[in-house]
């Protein structure tokens, strides 16, 4: 009798990885449609058709559940290449990298962790400040050394390279994000992006490029 072939451990990790998607699958479902507060694990095991028993498996509260998901934010941002060589032009770094920012904030379903985040950022500061941190300071911190390599360089006169770099991902936002993240409009088209991303390149270059003598 030839027995029964065990199941690899690629198998078993596959199995484990796709439940764990399911519970953050449905977790994110009920935190965006009954808030925090009124999620529940029952209603969570329920949305992501799981026993509570194995969604305790998977996470011991809602905090580590939302945890999670801030996480997965993270990485998802993380994905997105922005290119801040500091041997590329001013003019098309801030182009390419403004229309990318946007679009990656602005992408269908992106903002359900944005918005539960600040739903709960008061009560639960920890989460809301690793969001923050994690998320968008990260990026800023990374726009902020490119900023200073190219002012180095000649291209640019900055004085504080934090604040220009928050100051042209706000600018690159304008009437596109808070219209997106309060669910007012859709996510705004490449063409409406790109003429936000031009008008804030031009305002950002004014306040930064060197004046012509």
């Amino acid at each position: 009798m030839v027995a029964a072939p065990r199941t690899s451990l690629h198998a078993i990790v596959e199995e484990e990885s796709s439940k764990r998607r399911q519970i953050l699958d449905g977790a994110r479902k009920v935190f965006m449609e009954l808030g925090f507060d009124g999620a529940s694990m029952g209603e969570i095991a329920r949305a992501a058709a799981v026993s509570k028993g194995t969604l305790y498996v998977y996470f011991p509260d809602k905090a580590g559940l939302f945890a999670a998901i801030v996480e997965e934010e993270k990485l998802e941002q993380g994905k997105v290449a922005f290119n801040f060589d500091p041997t590329r032009d001013v003019d098309t770094t801030l182009s390419e990298f403004g229309r990318a920012y946007v679009a990656l904030l602005c992408r269908p379903g992106g903002g359900s962790a944005m918005r539960t985040v600040m739903a709960i950022a008061e009560r639960m500061p920890e989460l809301g400040s690793q969001f923050y941190t994690n998320v968008i300071f990260h990026t800023v911190n990374r726009f902020a050394a490119y900023l200073e390599a190219r002012a180095a360089l000649g291209d640019l006169v900055i004085d504080d390279y934090q604040l220009a770099a928050s100051q042209f991902m706000q600018m690159c936002q304008a009437t596109l994000f808070q219209a997106f993240i309060f669910q007012a409009s859709p996510s705004p088209s490449p063409e409406r992006i790109a003429t936000v991303v031009d008008s804030a390149m031009r305002v950002f270059f004014v306040a930064y490029r060197p004046k012509a003598k």
